[in-house]
Formats: structure tokens, sequence, C-alpha cells
């Protein structure tokens, strides 16, 4: 992989996806959930990842409609997360990633090519459980260097972490660590490319582009401040496509063969791309989008995503590995309200209309198919039924 990576040199089709303007207030902002301490040592513990949290414009105004309904200004994304708010908080951590840069409360809220989007994005990511997010996307930079100190200051204000990018070189040195529930795990968030717009002058820190020794340089620094777990945010892939491209198998092969690389899980492409175990280590390619809005008659697997879980569990030796993985899919339903469905429970609730439970099943089974491209199930993956 070179000293910049392969995968830098694919600037394979980065569009984006899109944000509009509306006004704002506060959304109920609840802290994220903190695991207490368990009495000795925990031999145990879950996380839980999500695909790319992606407003378009018609999702930011659905934002506000749901926040004009309960009687506030603003935006409120809570409606569209309540589905997997469950899964989400009930995990020791939970991982999102801000795809695109957060706004001024007052806006101006944009789109595609260069996002900006409604600040209680965050409160809602709070809300639904989320402990931390990263955020080196291909869009990090879409608004400067103050589009990325709003977004962390955001992500700071509702108490979630963040990795991947950074307002100052000492916040960019310093690993992300986090404490659950007595065990130090460590987040490090990456990008192919920034949609050619350069890094600020004199801040190479600002973002974190793709580079193969920066990566496992930062994974090893991790390990030295404590981490006894460490979880890739890869923003990799040739958008809408299913199937890894091959920067990405080379890519993932070459980074899980590091004692210091526990998991990598995939953001991007905006459709779901398969998970695959590696040695005893595993890589999920591509989580889909688990907020969008694209226009309507855009293809419907770009509503697709997934909720995986994964379970970690000290060894003997005293070093953890993923024992365990399910996988939630979900589905971006865009009317009557654009919300995320939990496909798994919508399609045996009779209260749902039999023709839309069908189509939900037919939608699961797709997912499934996608996770399951390279042998997945067969290594010891489970759907969620």
């Amino acid at each position: 992989m070179r000293v910049k990576l392969g995968i830098a040199v694919i600037l394979v089709l980065l569009t984006g996806a899109c944000t509009e303007p509306v006004r704002l207030a506060p959304v109920p902002s609840t802290a994220p959930r903190v695991t207490p301490p368990a009495s000795g040592p925990k031999h145990q513990l879950t996380v839980v990842a999500a695909g790319d949290l992606l407003v378009h414009p018609p999702l930011t105004e659905q934002a506000a409609a749901d926040a004009q309904a309960a009687g506030r200004s603003g935006h409120d994304f809570t409606q569209v997360l309540a589905a997997i708010r469950p899964r989400v908080s009930a995990a020791d951590l939970a991982i999102c990633h801000m795809e695109t840069p957060l706004a001024d409360p007052r806006g101006p809220f944009t789109g595609w090519p260069t996002f900006s989007v409604p600040p209680e994005l965050a409160d809602a990511a709070a809300w639904a459980g989320f402990d931390t997010c990263s955020t080196a996307s291909n869009h990090s930079l879409d608004t400067g260097m103050e589009g990325v100190t709003r977004t962390l200051d955001n992500l700071d204000r509702v108490g979630l972490r963040h990795a991947g990018t950074a307002r100052s070189a000492a916040e960019a040195a310093r690993p992300t660590i986090i404490d659950v529930a007595g065990v130090k795990v460590a987040q490090l968030s990456y990008a192919l490319s920034f949609n050619t717009i350069p890094l600020p002058p004199g801040r190479p820190w600002a973002a974190n582009l793709i580079d193969r020794d920066a990566i496992l340089a930062a994974a090893h620094r991790a390990r030295a401040a404590g981490a006894e777990i460490v979880i890739l945010s890869m923003h990799w892939g040739t958008e809408y496509q299913n199937a890894p491209n091959d920067d990405q198998l080379d890519v993932a092969r070459e980074l899980l063969a590091s004692p210091d690389i526990d998991l990598i899980i995939g953001h991007h492409v905006h459709v779901v791309q398969p998970f695959e175990k590696i040695g005893r280590k595993w890589v999920a390619y591509g989580m889909g989008n688990l907020t969008t809005r694209f226009d309507d008659g855009a293809p419907e697997n770009t509503q697709d995503a997934v909720v995986p879980e994964f379970t970690f569990t000290r060894a003997a030796s005293g070093r953890w590995e993923v024992t365990d993985v399910t996988v939630l899919p979900t589905w971006m339903e865009y009317q009557p309200a654009a919300r995320v469905v939990d496909l798994v429970s919508a399609a045996k609730d009779p209260a749902v209309p039999a023709a839309r439970r069908t189509h939900y099943a037919e939608i699961e089974r797709r997912i499934n198919g996608y996770v399951g491209m390279r042998g997945a199930f067969e290594a010891g993956l489970h759907a969620l039924s």
C-alpha cells in the first residue's frame, strides 16, 4: 500500500447527498448514556455501530416539521431515529458516523456538493444512545475549518466523543479513548479524500486522510496510551457499489494483520456492503445510510442500512476479540414521514399493513444478501429475526 495508500488514489464517484435550510431551537438534549463501572474486571462488552448520518434537504424539512409538531422551532431528528434507539442505547458502546459538517443554529443549511446541516442532529444522536462519532469523511472540509470546529463543538455540547477531525494539533495527536465500564476502547477515523478540498493552510491535522502508516502509528499510540480495544472507522470504497473494491479488500487485510487494530467499520458508499471475518477479526466494509433522503426514484438500496452489534470477549491471554456479531437491517422510509425502520420488528408487526410487511421482509432479505456476500454468515455472523 505504499506510503499514501492506494485507497487515496481512488477518488471514486465522490458525490455526496444533501441538506437544506430551516431554522432552529434546541431539541431536548439528553446526555449520552454512561455505562456504570461493573464490580471487578469486565470480560465481555457489546459495541453497536451504524452507517452514515446523512441529511438531505427533505430530511431537514422533516426534522423542522417534527419540531413544529412538538411545539418547537428548529429541527428535531429524534423521531427519525426513534426505531433504533433501543438497540443503540442498550449497547456498552455505540458508534455513529457524522457524515457532514454541522451548521450554525441559524444556518445556512446546505446540501451537495458542500454540506452544512442542522446542529440538532448531534442532539438526536446523543438521545438515541450513541457515545462517540467518527467525523472523517469526504465532506469533512465542506465548510472549512469553521465547519470542523462547529461540528466538534456541538458534539462536545451533547457529550458525544469524536475522532477523525480536530480543532488543534494537540487534539489531533491525542487518541480518542473511551472508558467503557472500566475497559479502555480507542476509536480511530480516516477518510479516502476530501473531494479535492485542500486541508487548511498550516493545519494538516484538521482531518485524517487514509494512509496506512499513519493509521498503524495512531493505533500503536492508542495502545501505548492504555487502549485495550482499538476500533477503526474507515470512510472508503466506491459509492453505490455493494461489492467492496480491491483497495478496501487489500487495506482491510493489511490493517487487521496489525495486533493494534481489532475491528474495522466502514462508511461512505451509501449502500450496504458485506461483512467479512479475516483471521479472527471482522470488517464491516459498508453499513449504508442510517439516515438519508435521496430524491424520489433513486435506487431503493440507497435507503438500506445495518446496525451491527459486536460482542467483544476478553481471552485468557488478556486480549479482546469479537466472539459474536449480530446485524439489524434497517431501511430509511420516506413516506408518509421520513423515518428509520427496524425491518425485523416492522415485518412482524400486525399493526403494519400486510403489503408493507411483505415489502419490509423483501428488503430484509436483500440486505442480508449483501451482508453475506463474503461468507459472513458461514463465519458466524447472525441476522436478527
